[in-house]
């Protein structure tokens, strides 16, 4: 292992499709570890399950039914099914019998079809020219950090945007897993609408989509490689807010999409 992320991230083949990994509370933020390196975490044991170099991860759906504890923790995937292109699988993340987290994820060789993009890249200052997002709790030390668009936390804002430039703190390429993790490591876009008195116990994540689109890592991609990650919130009702977020190349290219639903505390 090279870099702490890799290391906090291990899992062990048990064989049978079970996997043994250690959670580890440098991810934490709040009460729990962070959702992005849940998914991390899981999406490796996935890869492993699947078995097969040329088909990328494509999309990764996780619930979380209940927050881990520091330490071992099982996973138990199943490869659903092996189509000429596309693997489907799931996976169960338990520490016990306590279950965890629940995922669906499908991996695929690239495909033949029409194309086109309509998105674009948020226009902000280069990394160099912004500032260094604040601090807070354990997880914050895991990356490197700049705050690039909408209010800061507890400013109380007028919209619930937000976004910067992240890499991890010790060089690493930009792969599927890095990426994963980005999608949930930024403050939540919420934060940028409310003070410091209004939220008790944070925002833990209900479920997390992410949709990869781009076959990771990039070619010639640099270990020490920014990428911008922006995210928007429109509505929170009922105690539950749900988040998009958008996971950008320096050079403009979209490398992931994700979506979730959170519970407001």
């Amino acid at each position: 292992m090279t870099c702490r992320f890799d290391a906090d991230t291990a899992v062990r083949d048990c064989g049978d499709g079970r996997f043994e990994a250690r959670l580890d509370p440098g991810w934490w933020v709040m009460a729990g570890p962070n959702g992005g390196y849940i998914a991390a975490v899981v999406l490796r044991a996935l890869a492993l399950a699947a078995d097969d170099a040329s088909r990328a991860p494509r999309s990764l759906t996780i619930h979380y039914t209940a927050p881990p504890a520091e330490g071992p923790a099982q996973i138990e995937t199943r490869v659903e099914r092996v189509g000429r292109s596309l693997t489907t699988l799931s996976g169960r993340l338990l520490q016990g019998d306590r279950l965890l987290a629940l995922a669906l994820a499908a991996f695929s060789r690239p495909r033949t079809g029409p194309a086109f993009e309509d998105a674009s890249m948020p226009e902000v200052p280069p990394p160099e020219r912004c500032p260094d997002l604040e601090e807070r709790i354990p997880i914050h030390a895991r990356y490197e950090q700049r705050w690039a668009l909408g209010s800061l936390p507890f400013s109380g804002g007028d919209r619930a945007l937000c976004g910067g430039w992240i890499r991890l703190a010790e060089p690493r390429v930009n792969d599927a897993l890095a990426v994963a993790a980005f999608t949930d490591a930024f403050p939540p876009a919420l934060f940028s609408v409310v003070d410091d008195d209004t939220l008790a116990g944070g925002v833990p994540t209900i479920d997390l989509t992410i949709h990869f689109r781009a076959a990771l890592p990039l070619a010639g991609a640099a270990p020490d490689a920014w990428v911008l990650s922006t995210f928007q919130s429109h509505v929170a009702r009922d105690g539950f807010v749900e988040e998009n977020g958008e996971i950008w190349s320096r050079d403009g290219i979209l490398l992931a999409q994700s979506r979730q639903l959170a519970l407001v505390t």
